[in-house]
């Protein structure tokens, strides 16, 4: 644990490969993530409010999915540049950030119901 926050761990261009248990772990990602790309890929066709925040999410699955396959892939064969421990800390700094973004767009869906409630109830009354 000591080794993990020392730059030599994180940008050695030949690291030594994966423990047992990282590997798990990363795998087991992976799988979290294809479960979610399907999940929200069958709820985005249902329409509504949330159609928008759910294609995003979407996206952050199944790209992270690819991603995660292909850091698996390298890390598995041991290509010395690509198997960089600098890749899953890119890879897990960009999850973060996307997902950032996808909670600003949610934060908003209360203010577009409240504007789609007060359209309706003003189309009531016009003819």
């Amino acid at each position: 644990m000591k080794n993990l926050f020392t730059w030599k761990y994180w940008f050695t261009v030949n690291p030594e490969p994966l423990t047992a248990l990282a590997f798990k772990v990363l795998i087991a990602i992976i799988v979290l993530l294809l479960i979610a790309a399907v999940i929200t890929a069958i709820l985005k066709k249902r329409g509504g409010l949330y159609r928008g925040a759910l294609k995003k999410m979407y996206n952050l699955s199944a790209i992270n999915f690819i991603i995660g396959l292909i850091i698996l892939f390298f890390n598995y064969e041991n290509v010395p540049f690509f198997a960089s421990r600098m890749w899953l800390g890119f890879w897990i700094l960009e999850i973060i950030i996307w997902k950032l973004f996808i909670i600003k767009s949610l934060r908003a869906i209360p203010k577009r119901k409240k504007e789609l409630e007060a359209a309706q109830e003003l189309k009531k009354y016009l003819p």
